[in-house]
């Protein structure tokens, strides 16, 4: 059972990864969840703003996705599966290598740059990701993501929910909340 919760949660972030539907992970996507994640947080279309946030997705394209596959311009939702997987497995490699995308992508929801998300910042951010994502469910994510309940996600809850998602096979995580939902029915 735990084995299928780390793989449910792995195939249900490479779905919403795969911004273009194609079932196929590539810069392209990349660049149109950075241009998601840009109107999310408020920034115009052909904006300085929106610039740096896509050059930040093709920043982890590059950094991050591409080589986990050995440079492949393309990555199938299995070679991703498996990727990621193998993370769970390498504790120090999880914790640089989602270390590393977790830092970007607080950088870029944390709009007022005051060192924690507020519920707003959490929601226009994760909305991007998850488009489908609606405010009750999101709320009751910040709810289980922020640990210490002092109406903030910290840069270090943020980061363990991040790590939590993509490697922990524990049904009671509160990262697994990361994408909105729980992947389990009935939580």
């Amino acid at each position: 059972m735990t084995d299928d919760l780390l793989t449910t949660k792995i195939a249900r972030g490479f779905d919403h990864l795969d911004a273009d539907g194609d079932g196929r992970l590539t810069e392209q996507d990349h660049i149109l969840m950075g241009r998601r994640a840009a109107r999310a947080l408020g920034h115009e279309e052909g904006s300085a703003a929106e610039s740096v946030i896509v050059d930040a997705y093709v920043g982890i394209w590059r950094d991050v996705h591409q080589p986990s596959v050995g440079g492949a311009d393309a990555i199938t939702r299995a070679d991703f599966i498996t990727a990621v997987r193998s993370l769970a497995d390498d504790p120090d490699a999880a914790a640089a290598t989602l270390g590393r995308l977790a830092e970007t992508f607080f950088e870029i929801a944390d709009t007022d740059g005051n060192g924690t998300l507020d519920p707003d910042e959490f929601h226009a951010f994760q909305s991007s990701h998850f488009p489908a994502l609606d405010r009750a469910r999101c709320e009751e994510a910040f709810a289980h993501l922020d640990r210490d309940g002092n109406g903030t996600i910290s840069r270090e809850e943020f980061t363990a929910a991040n790590l939590e998602y993509w490697t922990s096979s524990d049904p009671e995580a509160p990262g697994n909340w990361w994408t909105g939902a729980h992947p389990l029915p009935g939580r």
